[in-house]
C-alpha cells in the first residue's frame, strides 16, 4: 500500500476517477473533508457507489478504506452500518484517545458485522493525531487484535499545537514516535497526508523520510502525489537482490552452526536477516518468519 488517495464522500464525481488512478488504495472520507450537514448524504453516496456495477467493473485490485467519523460522533454507528461490508478492507478510525476507545470501536464493529451478515472480521487503521494519542500510541496499537496499523496525522497534531511542519526535526520526532509504537506491537505504520499540493518537493522529502523509518506508504490528497509515493515506496530491485543474498548466506551460515557472519565486509546477524526476510515477504518472494 505505497499510496492511499483520499476522496471526500461529498464529491461523488471523483469516485470513479480515484478508482482509476494509480493509487494502491482509495480512502473514502466522511470525516474532516465533509461538512457536518453533508455527512449523512456523503455516507449514502459512498455506500451506493461501493455496491454499484461501476465499482465492480472498475475495481483493479484496489484496497478500499473508509475514514469514518470519530467514536464520539453521532454519525459513528451509521457509518459502521454503511461500511461494514465485503467491499471495504479497512475502517480508518480518527481521534482515538485511549485504548478503551479502540475496544469500544471494535465491539461496535463486531455488532455491525453480525447485523450485516459479514463473516470476515474487518480491521482498523487507527489515526494518531492528538497529543494524547501520540503519548499512548503503543497502547492504542495493542488495544485490540483488529488494529492493523497506525496512521500518523501530522496536520491535526501540528496545527493544534502550532508546531512548524516545515521543520524536519519536528516531522522526524512525530514519525519516530509512531513508528516505534507500531513496531512494538507488530503493526504497520502509515504516513500522514501532506496538504500543500503545490509543494511536490516537500511531499517527496517527507515521503523519503517516512520510507527510511520503515513506514509502508504515504497518504495522498491529490492524484499528482500518487506517482511520487509509488516511486518512493516501491521495492527496489537492488534492495531485493541484497536481501536474497543475505537470506541465502544466512541459510549457509546456519547449516554450519553460525548465527552471525560477514557478507561483503558487513557483519550480518539476526535483526538484519529478519529485515531481509521481511523485504522479500513484501515482494511475495518468501514467507516471513513467525
Amino acid at each position: 500500500m505505497r499510496s492511499k488517495l483520499f476522496v471526500p464522500g461529498s464529491r461523488p464525481e471523483l469516485f470513479a476517477k480515484a478508482l482509476a488512478s494509480d493509487a494502491d488504495a482509495i480512502s473514502f472520507d466522511v470525516e474532516d473533508s465533509v461538512p457536518e450537514d453533508a455527512k449523512a448524504r456523503a455516507r449514502e453516496q459512498i455506500a451506493d457507489f461501493l455496491r454499484s456495477g461501476a465499482f465492480r467493473d472498475s475495481l483493479r485490485a484496489k484496497i478500499v478504506i473508509v475514514r469514518v467519523n470519530a467514536l464520539t460522533s453521532r454519525h459513528f454507528e451509521g457509518d459502521l452500518m454503511a461500511f461494514t461490508c465485503p467491499e471495504v478492507a479497512l475502517l480508518n478510525l480518527p481521534k482515538a484517545q485511549h485504548a478503551a476507545d479502540i475496544r469500544e470501536a471494535a465491539a461496535a464493529l463486531q455488532r455491525a458485522e453480525r447485523r450485516n451478515g459479514l463473516k470476515q472480521p474487518m480491521r482498523l487503521l487507527v489515526n494518531i493525531e492528538t497529543p494524547r494519542a501520540l503519548r499512548l500510541a503503543s497502547g492504542l496499537a495493542d488495544a485490540h487484535p483488529r488494529v492493523a496499523g497506525l496512521q500518523l496525522g501530522l496536520t491535526d497534531l501540528f496545527e493544534s499545537l502550532r508546531i512548524d511542519r516545515q521543520n524536519t526535526h519536528n516531522v522526524h520526532a512525530g514519525m519516530f514516535a509512531v513508528r516505534l509504537a507500531s513496531g512494538e506491537s507488530g503493526r504497520f505504520a502509515y504516513d500522514s497526508a501532506f496538504p500543500d499540493v503545490a509543494d511536490e518537493e516537500g511531499f517527496r522529502r517527507e515521503a523519503e523520510l517516512a520510507r527510511r523509518m520503515g513506514y509502508i506508504g504515504k497518504s495522498c490528497v491529490h492524484p499528482k502525489q500518487v506517482a511520487i509515493a509509488n516511486e518512493i515506496f516501491r521495492v527496489d530491485e537492488l534492495q531485493l537482490e541484497a536481501a536474497r543474498r543475505i537470506v541465502g548466506a544466512a541459510r549457509d551460515a546456519a547449516a554450519s552452526g553460525r548465527g552471525a557472519f560477514l557478507l561483503d565486509g558487513r557483519m550480518i546477524d539476526l535483526p538484519i536477516i529478519k529485515r531481509a526476510e521481511a523485504l522479500l515477504a513484501e515482494a511475495n518472494e518468501a514467507p516471513r518468519r513467525s
